[in-house]
């Protein structure tokens, strides 16, 4: 993907940014759990909630959103690559693009039956510091953290 265009989220990107959210969460032997929210909830927290907190960004391939990151403080909280684009070097650069923003240290929830996202984030620099039930999250469903560069959560 060499024409990658990475910039913050406008008002006019939510629905396409929504919807690689949900392709994402949707795709043919993904290991995350469904979604527990419509396609249209899903839209409407990224316009009311991740738009105004102005830590999302989007990547562009030929004018078309191809992922979604958005950052909650030293939380890489959401990183979603379109199903067409996984694969193509496109979730590696917004893991680099939220380390030069968050150059202290990063932390994350991912689901323990994710482990392709796991192995994604370990080849990234990134370490399991617990494991829980699962039980604050939405879903419910258990998930591990992890840590990278000097986040105050990192293991000794």
């Amino acid at each position: 993907m060499d024409d990658l265009l990475i910039r913050p989220l406008e008002p006019y990107d939510t629905e396409e940014a929504a919807a690689v959210w949900w392709r994402s969460r949707h795709a043919e032997g993904s290991q995350l759990p469904p979604a527990i929210h419509t396609p249209e909830q899903v839209a409407g927290w990224f316009a009311d909630v991740l738009l105004p907190d102005a830590q999302t960004w989007v990547a562009l391939d030929d004018g078309r959103i191809v992922a979604v990151l958005t950052l909650d403080g030293d939380d890489l909280d959401q990183l979603y690559v379109d199903p067409d684009a996984a694969g193509r070097g496109v979730g590696s650069t917004l893991v680099e693009l939220a380390k030069d923003l968050r150059p202290g240290g990063l932390a994350l929830w991912t689901f323990q039956t994710n482990t392709r996202a796991q192995a994604f984030y370990r080849a990234h620099g990134f370490t399991e510091v617990r494991r829980t039930d699962g039980i604050t999250n939405e879903e419910r469903a258990p998930d591990v953290r992890m840590t990278w560069g000097n986040h105050p959560e990192g293991v000794d």
